[in-house]
């Protein structure tokens, strides 16, 4: 099994600032994370004035206003993008961020190295083509999708030139519920399209995720937050450093233990072979000659002599010598 790509997704949760965005980078590289991941978009080409929150939204902020005035407070300029992906570099973690329209998908191109497309877009055309037209691996979420809309994604996608693409199976409720995770549908994206699969989270807590990986995910993106306590549509569902770092570090246990598949003893537990496992022993004395049978031999540990496989073999064999009881038989 190969690495698993983890993306911390930093999203808007620096509330509008780029000091805030700058420690978000550095707890995701604290906490192990492969990419560092943020959203841009110029305000006036994501939303219209008269677009209404999520219900999540009202009930993660405790308002009730248009997406634009949320986002407005949201939003980092693009300058703020170049001083954050260069702050990256130095720190020495990926930088990634979804665009949310083409202007900032021209924009991210010359800072990214891979797109990562969001729900929301799946079903946006003028988008897709943009994404593709770049040549860049393009890694998909699929969230509220049915499977005929990633399969006109997917194509268009490759009509346009895009080469490389892996999906993400995704739930778009802020948290979701456990009930609506339906985390077998990653498998379904894999069978359909033939590409690697992983998937985006939006549970509370860590053990979603960290199934995915032993289903197969190759990529895990998961919303991370300095405090959940903080003002914000998106702290709720995030985790905390202390939180990510968990995951991280039972993401990479998981990786280790997948393993080869070949069914073999490990080299770890070959030494306890011999304590673990029995022999064909002495169950009393027996003199030279006497005939084994389960009246005079038994087993037990340790595994160092005849194996208790051979004990149809054993029976009715002679003593070549004199046994004690419990003594290792020889034949």
């Amino acid at each position: 099994m190969g690495r698993t790509l983890i993306i911390a997704e930093a999203g808007v949760n620096h509330n509008g600032s780029l000091e805030l965005a700058r420690k978000l980078v550095d707890a995701a590289l604290d906490c192990g994370a492969d990419i560092v991941k943020f959203q841009t978009a110029k305000l006036n080409a994501l939303v219209s004035r008269y677009a209404p929150m999520a219900e999540y939204q009202k009930q993660n902020t405790g308002k009730e206003e248009s997406q634009s005035a949320m986002l407005g407070r949201l939003l980092l300029p693009y300058e703020d993008f170049v001083e954050l992906a260069d702050y990256c570099g130095k720190k020495g973690i990926e930088f990634l961020s979804t665009p949310f329209d083409t202007d900032s998908i021209h924009f991210l191109n010359n800072l990214v190295s891979m797109w990562k497309v969001p729900s929301g877009e799946v079903t946006n055309l003028p988008y897709l083509i943009e994404v593709a037209r770049t040549g860049k691996k393009v890694i998909l979420s699929t969230g509220m999708c049915t499977l005929e809309e990633v399969e006109k994604a997917v194509e268009v996608l490759r009509r346009h030139g895009s080469k490389d693409i892996t999906l993400l199976h995704c739930n778009t409720q802020y948290p979701t519920p456990f009930g609506d995770v339906n985390l077998r549908a990653m498998l379904t994206l894999k069978e359909s399209f033939q590409v690697p699969v992983g998937y985006s989270d939006h549970t509370t807590g860590t053990e979603i995720p960290i199934a995915a990986v032993a289903m197969g995910a190759v990529v895990i993106e998961k919303h991370f937050t300095l405090s959940r306590t903080m003002e914000g549509p998106d702290h709720r569902a995030s985790l905390e450093p202390y939180e990510l770092k968990q995951m991280v570090t039972a993401i990479r246990h998981v990786e280790a233990a997948m393993g080869t598949g070949v069914k073999q003893p490990s080299p770890s537990e070959i030494a306890n072979m011999a304590v673990a496992r029995k022999s064909i022993v002495a169950r009393r004395d027996i003199q030279r000659g006497e005939v084994f049978s389960e009246q005079n031999i038994t087993t037990k540990r340790p595994g160092t002599g005849i194996s208790p496989m051979c004990w149809e073999t054993v029976l009715g064999q002679k003593a070549i010598r004199d046994f004690a009881e419990d003594e290792l038989i020889e034949t």
